[in-house]
């Protein structure tokens, strides 16, 4: 039984809001239960340097906790980011470029910032699913703008996490549960099912391949409910990007 009460299969309550930041080109507040997130993309009609002259754009992110976001201070990363943090918001940007067509982006980029206020598990999964719906908005602007003639967005994507927690498989882990799990995965999957990323890790006795698929088919039961909650906050149509 989840000290939450919740199903094995059920997420916890969901919130996206867009346009969350008044300034930023692009944002979402997003909530995976007591985790929230502030998501914004930022707009560069410039390319780093590496990638001049390729006729390209490129989407890039940085994540970082508040202080009090979690159950004790954590002091700011004022000089380097840590390993944790290079790696998660290496594993966002990622995850945004697997669904666009940097092609269509000449030179211009886009930064997705990612701030945790809260976290009660699943930081990195929420940063995905709401960065990409600040990232929607921001190509959105682009577009009116007449700056990309064409959507680069070729689908949706978010992220969610699952663990065997008490020898079942769960989803949408929360803090309680992460910390006493004994398999920790998040998968980040496209709209159209297509793996982006899977990092999965045995916290003690190895799994099997059976409960990696239980775990696999929660994922994507509730990233599909995952994007229709973006496409909700959008108000996108089912049939369209």
């Amino acid at each position: 039984m989840r000290h939450s009460n919740r199903k094995n299969n059920q997420i916890r309550e969901i919130e996206l809001l867009p346009d969350f930041n008044p300034y930023a080109e692009g944002s979402c507040l997003v909530k995976y239960g007591n985790t929230h997130v502030v998501c914004t993309a930022s707009v560069e009609e410039k390319v780093p340097a590496w990638l001049k002259g390729q006729n390209k754009g490129w989407i890039t992110a940085e994540y970082a906790m508040l202080p009090r976001a979690a159950q004790v201070r954590v002091p700011r990363e004022s000089k380097k980011p840590s390993g944790r943090t290079q790696e998660i918001q290496r594993l966002i940007g990622r995850s945004l470029r697997a669904v666009v067509n940097l092609d269509l982006m000449k030179d211009i980029s886009i930064c997705v910032d990612c701030d945790v206020l809260q976290a009660d598990g699943g930081t990195r999964v929420a940063s995905i699913t709401g960065g990409f719906v600040a990232l929607y908005r921001a190509i959105q602007k682009l577009m009116q703008e007449e700056k990309l003639k064409v959507n680069p967005i070729q689908e949706f994507v978010a992220a969610i996490s699952c663990d065997i927690y008490q020898g079942e498989a769960i989803i949408d882990v929360d803090y309680e549960e992460d910390s006493n799990s004994q398999v920790d995965m998040n998968f980040v999957l496209t709209e159209s099912g297509k793996i982006v990323e899977i990092q999965g890790t045995a916290e003690g006795a190895p799994f099997d391949e059976t409960q990696f698929s239980e775990m696999f088919q929660l994922a994507k039961e509730g990233i599909s409910q995952l994007i229709k909650k973006q496409k909700q906050a959008l108000g996108v149509l089912a049939d369209e990007n």
